[in-house]
C-alpha cells in the first residue's frame, strides 16, 4: 500500500513537467484538457512564464495543480499502478484539490474550475501590500503561538509544517513590527517574509472563503475507499459530506500539515510518494517522522 501526497503554492518552478509533456502522450492530453476546461494556456506560463504569471496567485495555483495531476497520471500509467493499493492522499493546501481529484473523488473538470475560481479569490481577497505572511524556523506552533498569545500580536499562524517551521499570517505592519520581537527577545532561528500577494490561511481570507464555499456546496464528490487526510483537522475521511465541510473551512484556517503527517503515521502508512514540483513535502515530513519511506516524483528521472 501506498500513500500519495501533492504539494502547494511555493512549490511551483519554471519548466515544472515539461518533461512529461513532452515524452508522454497521455501527460500532454492531461495538460491540454485542464487548459480546455480552464481557457487558460497553462504550458505557455509554466514553461515560459509568460508576463511572470507563474508567480501570480491567480495562475499559480492552476499551474501547480496541472503539473502534478500530469505527473500522476503519467506515474500511474507507466507503473500499472492500482488504485486498490491506495489506502490514502493527502496535499498541502491547494494540494489537497489534487489530492481529490487523484483519488477520483472529484472530476478533474470541476477541479480545474473550482481552483481557477480558488487562485482568483484569493489574489483578489485583499489589496496588494497589505498583507502578508512569514516564515519562522526553530520552533514549534505552541511555542509560536504563546508568544501570539503572550505578546496581543495581530497575528495567526497560517501554516503549521513542521515542529521546527511555522509561517504566520497578518498585515504587513504587524509582520514586520514582530521581527525583532520572534528573533531577539524569543530566539526564532530564521524569520523569512515570504513573496505572497496576501494573508493566507487567516482571517483575510473569510469573505474568499465564504464565496469559495458556495461553489465547493455545488460540487458532485465521487465515494471510494480512498482516505483523505483534512488540512482542516489532521483527520481522515473518505465519505463526501465530512470532506465538503471542511474543505469549506480550508481557506481562512490553519493548514496542520504536522498532524496530518502524525496522523499518516497513526493509521499506520509506511509507504509515502511525492508527486509534483520539488520535494517540499518530503523535507516537511522528515522532520516531522522518520517512519517513512519517501520518493518524490517530479522529473522523467524519478520514474
Amino acid at each position: 500500500m501506498a500513500s500519495f501526497i501533492f504539494p502547494g503554492q511555493g512549490s511551483q518552478s519554471l519548466g515544472m513537467a515539461k518533461d512529461f509533456n513532452d515524452n508522454f502522450k497521455i501527460a500532454k492530453q492531461a495538460f491540454e484538457e485542464i487548459e480546455e476546461y480552464t481557457k487558460l494556456d497553462i504550458r505557455k506560463i509554466i514553461f515560459y512564464n509568460e508576463d511572470n504569471k507563474l508567480d501570480l496567485t491567480q495562475y499559480t495555483q492552476i499551474c501547480i495543480f496541472a503539473s502534478s495531476y500530469v505527473i500522476f497520471k503519467t506515474f500511474i500509467d507507466e507503473h500499472k499502478f492500482s488504485f486498490e493499493d491506495i489506502n490514502v492522499m493527502m496535499g498541502h493546501s491547494l494540494g489537497e484539490y489534487t489530492a481529490l481529484t487523484c483519488s477520483n473523488k472529484l472530476s478533474l473538470k470541476n477541479c480545474s474550475l473550482i481552483l481557477k475560481k480558488r487562485g482568483e479569490l484569493m489574489s483578489n481577497a485583499v489589496a496588494p501590500n497589505i498583507t502578508g505572511m512569514a516564515a519562522l524556523i526553530g520552533k514549534d506552533s505552541n511555542y509560536i503561538q504563546k508568544i501570539i498569545d503572550d505578546n496581543n500580536l495581530k497575528i495567526q499562524i497560517a501554516n503549521d509544517n513542521s515542529p521546527i517551521q511555522i509561517v504566520i499570517s497578518g498585515s504587513k505592519d504587524e509582520i514586520i513590527k514582530s521581527k525583532e520581537l520572534f528573533l531577539k527577545e524569543n530566539h526564532i532561528k530564521k524569520f523569512v517574509i515570504l513573496n505572497v500577494s496576501a494573508a493566507f490561511h487567516s482571517k483575510y481570507m473569510l469573505k474568499a472563503q465564504a464565496e469559495l464555499g458556495e461553489e465547493i456546496e455545488k460540487l458532485e464528490f465521487n465515494q471510494n475507499q480512498i482516505q483523505i487526510i483534512s488540512n482542516y483537522d489532521a483527520h481522515s475521511y473518505n465519505d463526501t459530506p465530512n470532506i465538503k465541510k471542511n474543505l469549506k473551512f480550508q481557506m481562512a484556517n490553519q493548514v496542520q500539515w504536522t498532524q496530518s503527517v502524525k496522523k499518516l503515521e497513526q493509521i499506520g502508512e509506511k509507504n509515502i510518494i511525492e508527486i509534483g514540483p520539488n520535494k517540499i513535502l518530503s523535507g516537511l515530513i522528515n522532520r516531522i517522522s522518520k517512519k517513512f519511506d519517501i520518493r518524490s516524483i517530479n522529473q522523467i528521472s524519478d520514474l
